[in-house]
């Protein structure tokens, strides 16, 4: 509007100029002039400009009145203008086209996997486990306690710490160290949903009494997770910058219904390493009260920590089950470090801390000299986050409105894909086109050949893929993926998504609407 009037004005002052020309600019031509301007001025609809401004007033006030997106705030007015103007729509997955409300729907150990309906196994996998080695849930706190006190004795060593190691991997023993590690590793901080200070731990005793259990933490996965290890019959009870301590509501009897005192597991947590979405993993180094053992634990995504762990046959192939059945994963492993080994590692760590060059560099280099390096495969969690209420709806109608969608996610392929089909971003019948693993020049170019090929598909297209396509053949992507109805780019960066909305939006010169949580986006 503001262009077309301008427009208006400059052909208005050109005809009144001509016609003060016509008349030959005799001695008082610009009181002509301004006559001209003034009977030439209906030319410029300024009502109609006034009553564009006083609808789109109206327009702003009945977005933040709408009861279905209420807490909406219209800063400005130009918003309903624009909003019918979009052609490109980038939105992030998580939080955005998902609730971010998670529950962990599977763990898988390789030989076994539990669901939700099937963790009264594991509770009992766990109660067998750990009264092999603390007693019954009636002395079980003094037991705990006693061998505590002798845990520095080499010739009394708790019973908890045999069969700790690979040597024993009977089925109980492997579920608990899988979900002692999921309860050790994570950024959890825990508390009481009573609000009670006090009068619940007795850490000398070394029992606690069961209450219900609130956390907080940055991620929903991590709480999640935390969740899960409660609802199984390990708690995380306490927290500090130090120290954590879990409590076996396992042990307790079934007929006390989930109340009384259970026993309690104390850790020194020795070192922390906070997930990042360049690491893509999370790791704690953590030394048990009860057994003297330090164990490395770490969790994170699959491509990263299958070259961590273990060599295994089994982790690739429920990876893509789980992403198949749209979950998250995490991979969770496991290293037992002697004190000898934690101590070249704390003197590394530390002469890297302080470093005056690359510090960053150098701590990471001592944790993956000392620490990253074949790591026990415990397990696999799959974490599921539902769709947004009328998504699919929503999704569909903007395709039928001839907006086009893109939805950019650092999930893996197989999990985008899953949502993308369940979102109804992919059309009943449409052609979805995985570009993936390509890593040369001659690779994206040949992919590129074939997408000019498929006019009605949507293209799943990977992190490092898109990486060569964006350093190698940055416009040519950019008009073939613009004329496609949909795109997923899967492990993105935050700074890969940065780069693709400002990418569309200089190629295309349109409207582009990027929606994102918030958080890394």
């Amino acid at each position: 509007v503001n262009r077309l009037s301008k427009i208006l004005f400059v052909v208005t002052l050109g005809l009144s100029l001509a016609m003060v020309a016509l008349d030959g600019f005799k001695a008082v031509w610009y009181v002509t002039l301004f006559r001209f301007l003034i009977l030439f001025s209906s030319i410029i609809p300024i009502s109609l400009r006034v009553n564009l401004d006083m609808g789109k007033s109206f327009y702003s006030m009945g977005i933040e009145r709408d009861k279905e997106i209420a807490g909406s705030v219209v800063r400005n007015s130009m918003i309903p203008e624009e909003l019918g103007r979009i052609e490109y729509c980038l939105t992030d997955k998580t939080g955005t086209l998902t609730r971010n409300e998670m529950e962990l729907k599977r763990v898988h150990m390789g030989v076994m996997a539990y669901t939700l309906e099937t963790s009264d196994e594991v509770t009992r996998h766990l109660r067998t486990n750990l009264r092999d080695r603390v007693g019954t849930a009636a002395d079980g706190g003094g037991e705990l306690a006693a061998a505590a006190a002798d845990g520095d004795d080499a010739g009394k060593q708790p019973a908890l710490a045999r069969g700790h190691g690979k040597a024993r991997r009977d089925m109980p023993q492997r579920v608990f160290d899988m979900v002692e590690s999921l309860a050790l590793c994570h950024n959890v901080t825990p508390a009481e949903e009573s609000g009670e200070a006090g009068g619940t731990h007795d850490a000398r005793a070394g029992v606690a009494v069961a209450k219900p259990m609130a956390y907080q933490a940055s991620s929903p996965d991590e709480v999640a997770i935390v969740k899960w290890t409660e609802h199984v019959g390990v708690v995380l009870a306490e927290r500090t910058l130090t120290t954590m301590t879990l409590r076996l509501d396992a042990l307790m009897p079934a007929a006390l219904g989930g109340v009384g005192t259970a026993p309690l597991l104390a850790y020194d947590i020795l070192q922390v390493f906070p997930f990042t979405s360049e690491s893509k993993r999370m790791g704690i180094v953590v030394r048990s009260r009860l057994t003297g053992e330090i164990h490395f634990i770490q969790k994170g995504a699959d491509a990263v920590m299958a070259r961590i762990v273990e060599y295994n046959d089994w982790l690739d192939e429920e990876c893509g089950n789980m992403a198949r059945d749209g979950l998250r994963t995490l991979v969770v492993g496991r290293k037992r470090l002697t004190r000898q080994a934690y101590a070249r590692f704390e003197d590394a760590y530390a002469r890297a801390k302080v470093a005056v060059v690359g510090r960053a560099d150098a701590m990471r280099q001592a944790v993956a000299e000392h620490l990253e390096s074949d790591l026990e495969l415990l397990g696999l969690t799959g974490v599921e986050d539902r769709l947004q209420d009328h998504v699919r709806a929503t999704l569909e109608l903007l395709g039928n409105a001839g907006v086009r969608v893109w939805m950019l996610t650092g999930d893996k392929v197989e999990t985008a894909t899953c949502v993308a089909v369940s979102a109804r971003l992919v059309r009943r019948g449409q052609l979805v086109h995985v570009v993936a693993g390509l890593r040369t020049a001659h690779e994206v170019n040949a992919a590129l050949e074939t997408l000019r090929t498929l006019s009605d598909c949507c293209v799943v297209i990977d992190g490092d893929s898109l990486q060569v396509a964006l350093d190698f053949f940055r416009d040519e992507f950019v008009a073939v993926a613009a004329a496609l109805p949909a795109v997923v780019c899967c492990r993105c960066s935050p700074t890969q998504k940065a780069d693709i909305v400002r990418l569309l939006q200089r190629h295309t010169r349109a409207r582009v609407l990027a929606v994102g949580d918030g958080g890394n986006d």
